[in-house]
Order: structure tokens, then sequence, then C-alpha cells
């Protein structure tokens, strides 16, 4: 699965400006391609919730809002980055994505009429394919200004930020002074961005350096700190409570949850119509129960919002 994220990668060679940019900006960046690794911070996670969507209807109302393109086709194809448990992540079977997002996406399918596929994607390449690879995109994002340039955003989970350690903190980081630590995030986060930002307020004040190990799976990012090599990640609070579940014991969060944002459904800026049809999805989903329902079971509850949102003011 959080989230996720910042600004939006509009290319791959978007991507790669940034992972460049991030390898200079305190010349003590490492920029790493993060593979996802067997045991414990691995993307596949040893148990997985079942949700029961099937009670999920058409609603007729809603179906018709739907665009005539999208519906003639008769499916909804989502993009998702598979590495971001518990929001999406590859599950038991090794090929197919799960994950609260992917059951959101479903039950928004379900309520249009249409069949959602989950098509798994490098986080960087799915807003630059709203609107032709994909109809939508749910993976994690957060509303930002940057985003709204590009996409349409329909909002339908709040979540914080937050740091996880080693079990019992070996290193003894502290939580309010980040200066002269080694940060393990995935590349393109809205957590990335603020670690370069406290990497530059170190420097400034003459503080010991950040070290900023950025990697493409947030999977990579969690072992990194297992291992030793980072003192800690930084990601939304979900995924590090999630990751320290899979962990077996070897990580915990540390200190509260900050920066509070929205994650939203991204979807084709010129076309509004979908906006408006995603929206009165998720907003029935909100208030039949079905939200509380997948939330519930993926022990993310504690994110859930009251109305769906589009474009909210950043």
């Amino acid at each position: 699965m959080n989230t996720r994220f910042s600004t939006a990668l509009t290319a791959a060679v978007s991507a790669l400006a940034i992972s460049l940019a991030a390898a200079g900006c305190t010349n003590a960046s490492e920029v790493e391609a993060g593979a996802g690794s067997s045991g414990s911070g691995s993307a596949k996670a040893s148990a997985q919730p079942s949700v029961d969507l099937s009670s999920v209807a058409k609603d007729p109302k809603i179906a018709a809002m739907v665009p005539a393109d999208v519906a003639k086709k008769g499916t909804l194809a989502n993009g998702a980055e598979g590495t971001y448990a518990p929001a999406e992540f590859i599950g038991v079977d090794g090929k197919t994505l799960v994950g609260f997002d992917m059951d959101i996406a479903t039950a928004i399918g379900q309520v249009m009429g249409l069949k959602t596929t989950n098509q798994s994607s490098a986080f960087a390449q799915i807003i630059p394919a709203i609107g032709t690879k994909f109809d939508m995109g749910i993976s994690g994002f957060t509303v930002t200004p940057e985003r709204l340039k590009q996409v349409n955003m329909v909002t339908y989970m709040a979540d914080g930020w937050t740091y996880g350690v080693a079990k019992g903190n070996p290193k003894k980081v502290d939580a309010t002074d980040v200066c002269g630590t080694t940060i393990a995030v995935q590349t393109g986060t809205a957590q990335a961005d603020d670690a370069q930002a406290s990497a530059k307020k170190c420097t400034a004040a003459g503080k010991k350096e950040i070290k900023i190990l950025s990697y493409d799976q947030m999977t990579a990012a969690s072992q990194a700190v297992i291992g030793g090599k980072a003192d800690l990640m930084y990601a939304d609070s979900i995924i590090v409570n999630y990751a320290a579940m899979q962990s077996g014991g070897k990580l915990e969060q540390l200190g509260d949850k900050t920066n509070t944002d929205e994650k939203g459904v991204v979807l084709p800026k010129d076309d509004p119509q979908m906006a408006k049809a995603v929206q009165a999805a998720l907003q029935k989903l909100i208030d039949d129960g079905t939200m509380k329902k997948i939330m519930s079971a993926w022990g993310a509850e504690g994110t859930m919002i009251k109305t769906a949102e589009i474009n909210p003011s950043k």
C-alpha cells in the first residue's frame, strides 16, 4: 500500500529527476532500487484478511453517472503499486493485488455495475497513465496542490505520518530531532519530500547531516531498518504499524502521528463526470457501512472520513 505520497510524478523521467535531486540534496543522500525480499519485511503478508463484498450491489443512479466510454467497457481499470501493505500488496498467491485500497476499488466498481481490474504499476507511472491505461488510481495518493493540477482527486481516508525503528529503539533516535540519522523512505512519497526538507534544515542549522536511503518499495525501507542499514523508516502510520506487525517483533513505531493528510482516488483531470461518479460511489460505501467493514478488516478503521470530497482545497 501511504502514501503516500507527495508531488505527482509525471513520468518515469520525472521520477529519475527526483531521484537525482535527492541524491544531491545534502551530499549524504543515497538512492537505491529497493526490491521486495522474503522474510518479515516481504510485500507478501503472512496472513491477509478476507472481506466479503458480495452484498455490494449496483446503484442504478450512480451507474448512470459513469461516463459512457467507461460504462461501455464494463470494466474499471485501477492502477496500484503493490508493495504498500496493508493498502496494496501482493497476496499469498504471489500474484493478486490485495489490501484495503483494492477492496475499495472493487466495491466502487460494483456500485457502478462494473468489474474492477486492479493492475500493478510502478507508483511514479500511475498518474501519467490516468485516462489512458487506467480509469482511476487508488494507491494511497496524498492530496496535494501539485497533484490537483494534474488529476482530479476524490478523498476516501485520512492518516498521519510516523517513524518506525528497530524494536527497542537501539540507536536511541529522538523523533523530535532526526538530524544525524539515516532515514529510509519510499521514492516519490510525501515522507521522502519531508525528509529532504528536514535534511536541508539540519544542514542550515549546522547540525549533523541526515542521510536518506530512497527505495522503490516500502518493504525495502523496512528491511533497511531491520538490517541496521537505516536508523528509521518514515511512512504513513498505518504502513509503519502494519510493517511492525509483519516483522515478528523487529520493528516498532516511534513517536506520535504527525501531518495528518487525506488520501484520494486519482482520476482524469479532463473528466469531471467521472470524479462525480466516484465521489457518489464512495459516499454510498461510507454511508451504508461498507467502508467501515473494509477498513476494520485491515486494521485501518481509524483512518475513515465521513465525507468523500472532490478536489478539497489544500
